[in-house]
């Protein structure tokens, strides 16, 4: 074959790929505006790799009308792994429109999990680029903003969700619903032991659930720099701006239309969410 020809191949063979994850994406984003879901992506449409997840995931950011909000990590316990039968954890894209601040009401209509997560999000004061040699917890830390008490209200598009595997759940966005940013925490947060810091969550009139950092890879601060480095062997930059949000600090629990959830991080901070009835 000549150099023309295995050239022409190449880029036949690019464009093919191209048109595939296309249409996968617009799969997916037809469901999700649409709160529908089904058990799977089309046999021909289905990524096989993490890599092709994220080549799909990567097209919903053109649907957006702002900038790239930021990041969510999914799958950061253990438990959550087994759960959704992954084998490490999941980053996703937080678009601006699905995001909303401390206190605002949201619809659970079409949202098939119904729960609650509460995080640690971090918003970026410097851009991290792509590199060879990966970024240490010392540069990530040294290039973090703010610190902010955050909700997720996750959900995904495929029914059952726990059989989807790694690479459909990559390209469903790392089940991405609603998220919720709260006012940044004192600048003394940096002298707290994340590990160990303790979330509690209350439901108005119902439940009281908690835990802790220690949830989240171990350490929020591991989990930031997993994504950095996650974000930096795929060729994305975690950019000067973005909120990076870490990953639930309690086991995810069940909402309902009409109950009223407040996320209390002590000293770092509250953050609130209801439901509409």
């Amino acid at each position: 074959m000549s150099n023309a020809s295995a050239r022409q191949t190449a880029e036949n063979l690019r464009q093919a790929t191209a048109t595939h994850h296309q249409a996968a994406a617009d799969c997916i984003w037809d469901l999700w505006q649409s709160r529908r879901h089904v058990d799977g992506l089309p046999p021909g449409l289905r990524p096989t790799t993490r890599l092709e997840g994220y080549a799909i995931q990567a097209l919903y950011e053109k649907r957006s009308a702002q900038a790239l909000f930021g990041w969510k990590i999914a799958a950061t316990s253990l438990a959550g792994q087994q759960h959704i039968h992954v084998d490490g954890p999941l980053a996703g894209r937080l678009l601006a429109e699905r995001v909303h601040p401390d206190g605002t009401t949201l619809s659970l209509a079409g949202n098939q999990m119904r729960v609650v997560e509460g995080e640690f999000a971090f918003r970026m004061a410097r851009d991290l680029p792509p590199r060879g040699t990966p970024y240490t917890r010392d540069e990530v830390i040294a290039a973090i903003g703010t610190l902010h008490p955050a909700i997720e209200v996750p959900d995904s598009r495929f029914a059952p969700f726990e059989e989807a595997g790694t690479a459909q759940l990559i390209a469903d966005n790392a089940c991405t619903d609603y998220f919720v940013l709260g006012n940044a925490a004192p600048d003394a947060w940096r002298q707290t032991n994340l590990v160990d810091h303790p979330v509690s969550a209350h439901v108005d009139g119902g439940a009281t659930f908690s835990g802790s950092g220690a949830n989240v890879l171990g350490d929020p601060l591991l989990a930031l720099t997993w994504i950095a480095n996650e974000l930096s062997a795929i060729g994305v930059t975690l950019k000067k701006g973005q909120v990076v949000t870490t990953g639930t600090c309690f086991k995810p629990f069940a909402v309902a239309p009409g109950d009223a959830v407040t996320v209390d991080f002590g000293e770092i901070g509250q953050v609130a969410v209801s439901f509409s009835a």
